[in-house]
């Protein structure tokens, strides 16, 4: 599919190969303040997932999808549209790189191929994020592809044992 496909890479669906990829990113204690996790996944749990992850969107409200490098294919990160109200046309996005391949650029291509895929091939109206207001990386990077500030959720996130505030940001397809 061309609208998934950039200059250094692709985002596309998930497959049982990524078993092992998916593992080890969900149980990384690193991204769990930002999945919203506290626990570990199963492997079988996993798979049981990647086996019903092929769901239409509009039947599963969400859709992840896999970042591949291009070059050496590579999985990299996931990208996700999550709480898709298809009434009123839009979702939520979420990001994540692998420690190894961050500061490379592939976080910004991956969400402007997610955005246009957004707005064109869905025709959403708006996408979302909730970032924690520590999350300098992502609120630069949601910035730079016109995310606007719209409200900050006070003491929304307990993190290590002490509340911070998550920024909502919004971006509107104005086409």
């Amino acid at each position: 599919m061309e609208t998934l496909v950039g200059k250094h890479i692709r985002l596309r669906a998930i497959e049982p190969e990524d078993l092992e990829f998916l593992f080890n990113i969900e149980n990384n204690e690193l991204f769990w303040e930002v999945s919203h996790t506290q626990t570990p996944f199963s492997k079988y749990l996993l798979k049981q997932y990647v086996e019903n992850c092929h769901l239409d969107i509009y039947e599963a409200k969400q859709l992840r999808l896999l970042i591949e490098e291009l070059e050496t294919q590579k999985e990299i990160g996931l990208i996700d549209l999550f709480d898709f109200n298809p009434q009123h046309r839009r979702a939520g996005i979420g990001i994540l790189i692998d420690q190894n391949h961050q500061q490379n650029g592939f976080a910004s291509e991956a969400l402007e191929l997610l955005i246009n895929y957004s707005f064109s091939i869905l025709n959403l109206h708006q996408l979302f994020a909730n970032i924690a207001t520590d999350n300098h990386k992502s609120i630069s990077l949601f910035t730079k592809h016109h995310f606007q500030k719209i409200g900050i959720k006070k003491d929304w996130l307990l993190s290590k044992g002490s509340f911070k505030d998550e920024i909502l940001f919004q971006l509107i397809n104005e086409k």
